[in-house]
């Protein structure tokens, strides 16, 4: 790792910030206090409700964190595919006995007053999902003391991010769960992303900067690979998903390793974006007709997935898991942070021995 990365975690893991009330303080405070480096997420709240999240973490530990940005959306989506898709919805709007969301809700997500915040309160990690910052925002929080990272999928990407100036690249493989951080929403695109060990390698060989390595990971074995690979370190999404301290809902924890969910697909269904879940009714039902559209149709949705959540349907939530969904273990967020690291060790230990690693 550079030594700039060292400097925020003992562990080469990265606690993944998931927006929807999952990365809450108390999973980020628990994956740093045990070496990780763990992450808040800043999508879909406001800068107020960032900036509280950021008080009440300070509060928890003492240990490097970081916050999570999504970049602004432009304007390409077409309101007539919106208006249709609204129209394909309204059976679901009865069902749940509610009202869609308003697609004109906002596509900038607060960036501008939320970077502000985090330049008057610098935190000592700053990443970035759905595009690139300015090389004047990397470099202002650079001064601040901040490191960055930003999202890529492609070598292409990546190598935009080390131009823009970004201390390390989150290279984010197909696999991974949530939304993909695509810079460029291209909807003929859609089922071409790249495996994470082909992807790291490839992005290896194109960029300077450190990689952390993102999709599908659940094993310490998994993560030494792609440190052998060319990684710095890993990000892990799903596996913290399922332990206590997630704000996850508990059916969506419980999904994650329910036989009736066999797989995950990408979606656009409930965003407008390509993001990996749990293959549910809503998915199957809407995910063939749903425009690109982000994130038009995150907030048409909005309304319709809080009240599946409440009615207690897993059916018709977003539930958001990589491909290692069913390695899921429900251990304390410290913990897991542990057995990674020993797993991690051993995997290393046996690769050096010749050995195999079970």
């Amino acid at each position: 790792m550079s030594s700039a990365l060292t400097d925020l975690l003992h562990h080469p893991i990265v606690q993944a910030p998931m927006a929807g009330g999952v990365s809450v303080p108390q999973l980020a405070a628990a994956v740093s206090d045990a070496g990780g480096l763990g992450f808040l997420a800043a999508g879909y709240k406001t800068a107020d409700g960032m900036y509280q999240e950021i008080k009440q973490l300070r509060g928890l530990t003492g240990s490097p964190f970081g916050v999570n940005l999504f970049m602004p959306q432009p304007e390409y989506a077409d309101p007539a595919a919106v208006e249709v898709y609204a129209n394909q919805l309204a059976g679901e709007a009865a069902w749940y006995e509610t009202e869609l969301g308003d697609p004109d809700s906002g596509r900038d997500d607060g960036y501008d007053v939320k970077l502000a915040v985090l330049l008057d309160n610098p935190v000592p990690a700053v990443s970035f999902h759905f595009g690139v910052p300015t090389p004047d925002a990397l470099e202002s929080l650079r001064r601040a003391g901040t490191f960055t990272l930003v999202t890529a999928t492609t070598a292409e990407e990546a190598l935009a991010v080390q131009d823009a100036g970004a201390d390390a690249v989150i290279v984010q493989g197909v696999e991974a769960g949530g939304h993909q951080g695509t810079h460029r929403d291209i909807q003929e695109n859609d089922g071409s992303g790249i495996g994470l060990l082909s992807l790291v390698a490839q992005i290896r060989e194109t960029v300077d900067i450190p990689i952390v390595a993102a999709g599908g990971l659940m094993r310490g074995s998994q993560i030494a690979a792609v440190l052998a690979a060319g990684a710095s370190a890993a990000q892990l999404g799903t596996a913290f998903l399922a332990t206590p301290e997630s704000g996850a809902h508990a059916l969506h924890k419980q999904a994650l390793t329910n036989p009736l969910f066999v797989r995950t697909e990408l979606t656009r269904a409930f965003s407008g974006r390509p993001a990996r879940g749990l293959v549910n009714r809503f998915m199957r039902e809407h995910g063939p007709y749903a425009p690109a559209a982000y994130p038009e149709i995150h907030h048409l949705t909005s309304p319709l997935r809080k009240a599946a959540a409440k009615a207690g349907d897993a059916q018709g939530m977003a539930l958001w898991a990589g491909q290692g969904h069913r390695m899921a273990r429900e251990l304390p967020a410290g913990q897991l942070v542990e057995v990674l690291a020993a797993e991690i060790e051993a995997a290393t230990t046996a690769l050096s021995t010749g050995g195999a690693e079970r």
